[in-house]
């Protein structure tokens, strides 16, 4: 029997694009593909890509052009260039990267298969398109290898919000949400194979209006029917928009004990004038008034968020009025970004910001966001919290975990096991950690 191909999978970005390729990877299983995480032993090498950061186009040319030695060592491998930026620049990475030997978008990657045949075949093979066929129903049957505790289960794509500044509306298309007895099959299969908490993922997933019985299911309609599977034992979900906030979704972060006590709610500004130039449909009154209700239902949960600084005609005014709305809701996580242009998006076309402005002010909203982050995880101290462990730690007898709260925790010489999920009291807060005793 021959040997399987080996299959080299690089992925940036979010956490959708981490579930793209695995899912990419059982595709390429029924080729006769195994992964591998060395490129230089590859017969075929994937970068997923993400358009959302600053210059991700140019990252992925520089990567594609360090590969070069690969090919020319290994004349026979195959490279291709999935995900968003494969969206947005498919014919131009066939034109500037003649090495690459196919180009899938996020919408087309189930067909891989029938991509890597043509290109075996002396081909080239490019597809971004948005087709009519299912890609999670071509790809249901997954391999029934045994699973890490933690798993990614998309159940939402694409974007209707059109935010100024973003691509995904471009690169993933409109919202659609999976049948909701689709998403039921897979958690339960990934139950079956070892996940006890499973993240919803979606670019808008508080928009999730899948089909289900009795009509389109909401979010919180979804996330009490996972709730109801043994064995799955912590239900999160992101990415939401505020506007998709529901009071049947509010109203589950009180009432659905699965659910982690943790949001994340991106405001991207505290400015009414930059918000409405974001075309965000939302002000940051409404922001802090939605928190407070969102506070009144689960009372200890963590709030997290995303920043830009520095967009377009952003005024020190604007900015302020974002340093004030980030006091006010007292964040217990962020992530906050200088704002970089995207080619065909609104905000591309008006006046920029100066760099070092952006610059100076994402300093000076990070300092902000670190002394919050570090008060809340503080705090912790002395409480006693869930924890699911998913690796060993550094040092023997050591074992790594989340916390409810989505906070690193470890553990000494408990007797513990990857999987094992534990009442953890937090005894000491470090950098970027808490280190916990078990207690039951």
């Amino acid at each position: 029997m021959a040997d399987p191909k080996k299959l080299y999978i690089r992925t940036y970005g979010c956490q959708m694009n981490v579930y793209d390729s695995e899912r990419m990877a059982e595709a390429m299983g029924g080729a006769g593909y195994v992964e591998t995480g060395d490129a230089a032993e590859a017969d075929m090498i994937l970068l997923n890509t993400c358009h959302i950061r600053e210059k991700a186009a140019e990252k992925v040319y520089s990567e594609l052009g360090r590969l070069r030695g690969l090919k020319a060592a290994n004349p026979d491998l195959k490279i291709g260039v999935a995900g968003c930026v494969a969206q947005a620049e498919g014919e131009e990475i066939m034109r500037r990267q003649p090495l690459v030997d196919l180009v899938v978008g996020p919408q087309s990657y189930h067909r891989l298969p029938q991509m890597e045949a043509r290109v075996r075949a002396g081909e080239k093979a490019l597809d971004t398109d948005f087709p009519l066929d299912d890609k999670f129903d071509t790809l249901r049957m997954r391999p029934k290898a045994k699973r890490g505790p933690t798993a990614f289960l998309t159940v939402q794509e694409g974007c209707d919000k059109f935010c100024a500044f973003c691509v995904v509306p471009y690169t993933r298309g409109a919202e659609a949400s999976r049948p909701a007895a689709r998403v039921l099959e897979e958690a339960r299969d990934l139950v079956e194979r070892g996940v006890r908490e499973i993240t919803l993922l979606g670019q808008n997933v508080n928009a999730y209006h899948g089909e289900g019985e009795g009509g389109d299911w909401s979010l919180a309609r979804l996330i009490r029917a996972l709730a109801d599977i043994d064995g799955l034992e912590r239900i999160r979900f992101t990415t939401s928009h505020p506007n998709d906030m529901t009071d049947d979704l509010i109203a589950a972060h009180g009432d659905c004990a699965k659910l982690m006590p943790y949001l994340h709610l991106p405001v991207q500004s505290g400015s009414d004038r930059i918000l409405k130039r974001m075309n965000r449909k939302h002000t940051a009154e409404d922001y802090i008034r939605l928190i407070e209700r969102i506070r009144a239902a689960r009372p200890d949960i963590l709030i997290s968020g995303d920043f830009i600084t520095g967009f377009p005609e952003e005024t020190e005014a604007d900015f302020q009025a974002t340093l004030d709305l980030i006091e006010a809701v007292e964040y217990g996580q962020a992530f906050s970004f200088k704002y970089s242009t995207r080619p065909g998006t609104p905000a591309a076309e008006r006046r920029q910001v100066d760099e070092d402005v952006k610059a100076e002010r994402l300093h000076r909203l990070q300092a902000l966001i670190t002394a919050q982050q570090r008060a809340v995880q503080d705090a912790m101290v002395g409480r006693t919290v869930g924890v699911l462990f998913e690796k060993p730690g550094r040092l023997p007898g050591q074992m790594v975990g989340k916390s409810d709260y989505l906070h690193a925790v470890h553990v000494s010489d408990a007797g513990l096991d990857v999987g094992d999920l534990a009442r953890v009291e937090i005894v000491e807060s470090g950098a970027n950690s808490l280190a916990g005793r078990v207690v039951g």
